[in-house]
C-alpha cells in the first residue's frame, strides 16, 4: 500500500527510535540505564489508584463518556485554577482530554486550513511540528537559542511574519520547557501574549511540567496575563504531577470560542476517557494525601537533580541547573565528537554502547543539535551509576 504525502514527509518520531536502539541493546544481553524518555519511575499516589478500582467496578462507570469530560471533573478543575492560580474558567471552558497529547495534536485540526502557517518552538516536543504538518500546514520555526535561556526572540518572530506575508494561525509553547528545562515569569508571558493578539494568533501553552518545579520556583499559568483569555489555550497533564502517564489524561482550559476548536475535533475523533480514570483523577486534584505525596516526590526529584548536577559538575560538563521538570539540558563537547553526523546522535549511540540511553537534542529540532537530554526518572543510584559510566564522554 502507497503511504500518503503526509505520512512519507513526517520524521521519525523521536521516542519510537529510541525504543528500537533499546530493544537492540537488550537483545545484546547489555544492562541498560534507561535515561532518556520521561516516565517516572515513582507509582501513582496510592488514593487515586484505589479510587479507579472502586470506580471501576461500577458498571455506571462503563458506557461510553462525553466527549468534553464528566461534569464532576470539569468542576474540580475549575476549582483547581482558581486555588493554583487565580483564574476563574466555568466547566464549560474545561475539556478533559486523552492526555495533553491527544489535545496537542487534534487543535490544528480545529484552526488550520492546507497551507496556513502553525508556529513550533525549536528544540520542542516532536508533536507541535507534526500536529501542524498533519493539519497540511506550513511549520513555522521559533528558535530556542542558549544564549536567549532557550526563550523565543519576539522580535526576530515578529521579522519572520512579515517577511511571510501571511500571519501564522497558531503557536504553540511550553514552559517549564521540554526538552532545555528552561522557565520562564509573567514579564515574559505577558510580552508573548501582547504578539498573539496583535498578530491575530491562537496561543496554545502547553504547561505539563507546571508542578513539577525545584527551589521554591513556582510555574505561572498563561492566564495569570488578563488578555490572555482573548488569545490561549492552556493544556494541563496528569502524566508527571501524579506519575500518571499511562492513564492518559490531562485537561485544556480556554474561552468557549477557543475551547471549541479543540471540542468539535473530539466530538468526531473519539469517544473520551474512561470515566472510572475521571473519577480517579477527581481524587487526585482534591485528595490531601495525594497532595502530600506529590511534594514527596518532587523532593525524591529535587535530591537526584541535585546529586546528577554535581556528579556533571565534577565532570566538567557544560548545563544549567534546571529549576524545573525531571529533565538536564546538556552542551556536547563538539571537539570529541565532530564528524559528518549529527553529534548529539553520535553521543546517545555511543552511550548505548555502555549501556545507557539518553535523548539526542536533534532529536527535538535543528536547534537541540549539540545538546543531550537526561531523564531522571531512574532511582538515585542506577542515574548514578549511568553518569558513571559514561563521564569520560563529557
Amino acid at each position: 500500500m502507497n503511504p500518503s504525502k503526509r505520512i512519507q514527509t513526517l520524521p521519525p518520531y523521536l521516542f519510537a527510535e529510541v525504543d528500537k536502539k533499546v530493544a537492540k541493546a537488550k537483545n545484546e544481553g547489555k544492562d541498560i540505564i534507561n535515561l532518556s524518555i520521561g516516565d517516572p519511575d515513582l507509582g501513582t499516589p496510592k488514593p487515586v489508584v484505589e479510587k479507579l478500582y472502586e470506580a471501576a467496578k461500577n458498571p455506571d462507570t462503563h458506557h461510553y463518556p462525553s466527549y468534553v469530560g464528566m461534569k464532576d471533573l470539569r468542576l474540580e478543575i475549575s476549582s483547581w485554577m482558581k486555588k493554583r492560580f487565580n483564574a476563574n474558567f466555568t466547566d464549560d471552558e474545561i475539556c478533559v482530554l486523552i492526555g495533553s497529547k491527544e489535545g496537542i495534536a487534534h487543535l490544528p485540526l480545529g484552526i488550520i486550513n492546507p497551507g496556513d502557517y502553525g508556529i513550533y518552538p525549536d528544540p520542542g516536543y516532536p508533536v507541535y511540528r507534526t500536529s501542524i504538518m498533519f493539519a497540511d500546514g506550513n511549520p513555522i520555526q521559533m528558535p530556542l537559542k542558549e544564549e536567549n535561556k532557550f526563550l523565543p526572540d519576539i522580535d526576530e518572530l515578529n521579522k519572520k511574519i512579515r517577511n511571510l506575508g501571511k500571519k501564522p494561525k497558531l503557536m504553540f509553547l511550553n514552559y517549564p520547557n521540554n526538552p532545555t528545562s528552561a522557565v520562564t515569569d509573567l514579564k515574559f508571558l505577558k510580552e508573548v501574549v501582547e504578539f498573539a493578539i496583535e498578530n491575530e494568533i491562537l496561543l496554545c501553552y502547553d504547561n505539563a511540567y507546571s508542578e513539577m518545579t525545584f527551589d521554591n520556583y513556582a510555574a505561572p499559568s498563561i492566564f495569570e496575563i488578563k488578555e490572555a483569555r482573548e488569545t490561549a489555550i492552556e493544556i494541563f497533564s496528569f502524566s508527571k504531577t501524579y506519575n500518571m502517564t499511562g492513564w492518559r489524561i490531562g485537561f485544556a482550559v480556554g474561552k468557549s470560542e477557543n475551547l471549541n476548536l479543540l471540542k468539535k475535533v473530539k466530538e468526531n475523533f473519539d469517544s473520551g476517557v474512561f470515566n472510572a480514570i475521571q473519577i480517579a483523577a477527581i481524587e487526585a486534584l482534591k485528595s490531601k494525601e495525594v497532595e502530600s505525596e506529590v511534594k514527596k516526590n518532587m523532593k525524591i526529584f529535587e535530591e537526584r537533580r541535585n546529586v546528577v548536577c554535581e556528579k556533571l559538575e565534577e565532570f566538567e560538563a557544560e548545563f544549567e541547573k534546571p529549576k524545573a521538570t525531571f529533565y538536564i539540558w546538556i552542551k556536547i563537547n563538539k571537539e570529541k565528537f565532530n564528524g559528518k553526523e549529527s553529534v548529539s546522535m553520535k553521543f546517545c549511540d555511543k552511550a548505548i554502547e555502555k549501556g545507557v540511553v539518553l535523548t539526542p537534542g536533534v532529536g527535538f529540532g535543528e536547534y537541540g543539535e549539540g545538546f543531550v537530554r537526561i531523564a531522571i526518572t531512574q532511582s538515585k543510584e542506577r542515574i548514578i551509576e549511568g553518569i558513571e559510566r559514561i563521564k569520560e564522554m563529557f
